[in-house]
């Protein structure tokens, strides 16, 4: 009796799929564009399905709101924020003084 050979992960959809892959799918409508995916994001915005500004609020959202928090205290961020790169990445900050300490706390 020959051995089946099963694959799992590809049975599960645990395959990963590259960008140009997910783009092409879209594409040819064999899968939705997906507001939680960076792809999807872009292509919907392309289609003038939603606006950029929703573009960046779901991003937000596919990062579990990092973006939207104060890196040093951790305060929900408002419409008023600082942006500060600090050793080459970009971080968010409610205030001079978060950001002034965390600058601080980090070069120690």
């Amino acid at each position: 009796m020959a051995e089946e050979k099963v694959y799992p992960a590809e049975e599960q959809g645990g395959k990963s799929e590259t960008e140009e892959e997910i783009e092409e799918d879209m594409e040819t409508g064999e899968k939705e564009e997906d507001v939680y995916t960076e792809e999807g994001r872009e292509k919907l915005v392309e289609d003038d399905e939603i606006e950029p500004g929703e573009e960046g609020f779901m991003k937000g959202a596919e990062g579990l709101g990092q973006d939207s928090k104060c890196r040093k205290c951790g305060k929900i961020l408002k419409d008023e924020f600082l942006e500060k790169e600090i050793d080459g990445e970009l971080h968010r900050f409610c205030s001079d003084k978060c950001a002034e300490e965390y600058e601080r706390e980090k070069n120690k």
